[in-house]
């Protein structure tokens, strides 16, 4: 382990401690779940946090206390770098004063954009973006399989307007997919923004099309491929209010473009045994996601192991309902399904718009709703998976999911080698949640966007305007991470 420079004094100790005080405390539940809601919710699926919490005292996942064990692997280096980022970035003004700077017109000054893109690079990406490239993203992954961890790659592009944008962004994502044939087994997913190979105006104009079919049965859509059920009785419609027009031919073109570029990634995933994941978007344009995921999954997931694994969002009221009938559908099937389970990202947004439509929210209604939902929904595939194909990854930041489900993959005996759980985190947040569940013996990855600076840095401010817990949820990292450092300044003054 690293010790300490003699150059490193102490009053940079006590800076730190100063800003880990100064930030306020949330929490942040990463990419991003939720329980089961009444209608098909299993038996006891419904856990609070609080109960969790309780029941959990006499099985310990997390040993919180011993932070040499904890952060054993991370240079002292890389600790006091992580600890003043997270301590800076904690700071609400400053992170809305980020915001205000990226977005202004000071930045179509070249100068001022080169500064200001200079500090972002050395400072916030290289602590939250894993690199520029598969080649400097390789090497990150490279270190946390050293430190125990794997790592979901994910080319940082989101939306795509035309054709020729999303042919560029499917090369890279075939470029990352072949990368991974060098790292395995250190890379677990390949992840996969069906915004960037399919233009996004088609994704709502599909989306439309597949309400409308949902809602009126005598609609037939002649493009549709076999998928899995997108809906339930209590998805969101209010995004389609009128019949919409049929796909145009070139629509048609374009849509079965996206099918060949989503296949093209898979397959080139699948060569190196890694599955993909595919990211949820907001309720406009997921049925349509959702429609090319089970499309992918159909085609793709084998008899024992899924490789193409969809994402439900739990801050979503009917989330729990579409798990379970998608579920449900691929077991008539004889088919494994896998989910990826967050919280959710677009809470702002979802709100906005259902409130100016004057219609109810789609999102639940409190947190706690939201924490149900997470929890009832990864207990339902634990369940699901105990004795079955299937897998699920569980994408949060929250210290009592996290234990409520480590607790119940230890009560199934769903191991680190069985590849039905993998935790995920976000590169450079969660470290303690992350390196506690590793200690515990589980499969924990990290999720790393990775592209050039001036490309990855509005996905990263967009994810904090929609979230701003997103950077400002690390409270308990910042003070392990800082009692772990007077530790090691201790121990090299041969104080401890």
């Amino acid at each position: 382990m690293a010790m300490i420079n003699n150059n490193v004094s102490q009053k940079l100790l006590k800076t730190l401690v100063s800003m880990c005080h100064q930030a306020q405390r949330t929490t942040f539940n990463a990419a991003t779940t939720t329980t089961l809601p009444p209608a098909p919710q299993p038996s006891g699926a419904t856990t609070t946090t609080t109960e969790t919490a309780t029941n959990n005292e006499g099985d310990k996942i997390f040993e919180l206390e011993d932070t040499k064990s904890l952060f054993a692997t991370v240079p002292t280096t890389k600790l006091m770098h992580s600890a003043a980022i997270l301590s800076v970035t904690a700071v609400e003004p400053v992170v809305d004063f980020s915001l205000w700077v990226m977005t202004s017109r000071f930045m179509e000054a070249g100068l001022f954009k080169n500064v200001v893109m200079g500090t972002v690079k050395h400072t916030a990406y290289n602590h939250f973006v894993a690199g520029c490239d598969t080649v400097e993203t390789g090497q990150t992954v490279k270190r946390l399989w050293e430190s125990g961890l794997r790592g979901m790659l994910d080319y940082g592009l989101e939306h795509a307007n035309d054709n020729e944008s999303c042919d560029k962004a499917t090369q890279q994502l075939i470029k990352t997919a072949e990368s991974t044939q060098s790292l395995t087994p250190s890379v677990s997913f390949v992840v996969v923004k069906v915004t960037a190979i399919c233009p996004v105006y088609l994704l709502r104009r599909v989306s439309d099309l597949l309400r409308w079919e949902y809602k009126n049965s005598s609609f037939k859509l002649p493009w549709k491929q076999q998928t899995l059920p997108i809906f339930s009785e209590n998805s969101p419609f209010y995004h389609t209010l009128h019949q919409p027009a049929p796909l145009t031919a070139e629509e048609e073109h374009d849509l079965e473009l996206a099918h060949k570029r989503l296949q093209t990634i898979c397959e080139k995933s699948l060569e190196g045994n890694v599955p993909v994941v595919i990211d949820a978007e907001d309720t406009s344009i997921q049925p349509a996601i959702d429609y090319m995921t089970y499309w992918a999954s159909v085609k793709y997931n084998e008899a024992e192991r899924p490789m193409v694994y969809g994402t439900i969002q739990a801050y979503l009221k009917d989330a729990g309902e579409r798990m379970c009938l998608t579920k449900k559908a691929a077991d008539k099937m004889g088919l494994p399904v896998g989910f990826k389970l967050v919280r959710g990202a677009y809470m702002s947004s979802e709100r906005k718009l259902a409130c100016s439509l004057g219609v109810e929210s789609p999102i639940h209604t409190t947190i706690n709703d939201t924490h149900d939902c997470f929890n009832g929904c990864a207990t339902f595939m634990l369940d699901e998976v105990s004795n079955c194909p299937g897998g699920l990854i569980l994408a949060t930041h929250n210290l009592d999911s996290g234990k409520l489900v480590a607790q119940k993959a230890r009560e199934y005996g769903i191991t680190k080698d069985c590849n039905k759980l993998e935790f995920a985190t976000l590169y450079g947040m969660a470290e303690t949640m992350t390196f506690g569940l590793r200690n515990a013996g589980f499969s924990v990855s990290k999720y790393l966007p990775f592209g050039p600076v001036d490309q990855i840095m509005p996905y990263l401010l967009r994810r904090a305007e929609e979230n701003k817990g997103l950077l400002s949820s690390s409270n308990l990292d910042r003070q392990l991470m800082m009692k772990e450092l007077k530790r090691r300044t201790k121990a090299y003054f041969g104080k401890a």
